[in-house]
């Protein structure tokens, strides 16, 4: 059974004008990241094809969405290493 106490770590912090930022994002990348998210439906990965055969490629706003995750994606994983003996 799961523990109902919330240790898992944030991956955001909260910078000096109290607005939330995500980890290895900038506060500009983060409402980027943010807005891009509300407005995105994912469809299937890049290099999956359609049923009728034809290669998907993500629209501009989507590789947008991509290059932001996985920025925040690697700051994230840097920091839970960084902080390990913390926890």
């Amino acid at each position: 059974m799961i523990s109902p106490t919330n240790n898992a770590h944030r991956r955001y912090f909260v910078d000096a004008a109290g607005r939330r930022v995500l980890i290895g994002l900038t506060c500009e990348e983060t409402f980027e990241f943010e807005r891009l998210d509300s407005e995105l439906v994912l469809g299937p990965a890049r290099g999956q094809t359609e049923p009728d055969g034809r290669d998907v490629w993500p629209a501009a706003g989507e590789q947008r969405w991509l290059q932001l995750y996985e920025k925040h994606e690697g700051a994230w994983k840097a920091w839970l290493v960084q902080n390990r003996s913390i926890s």
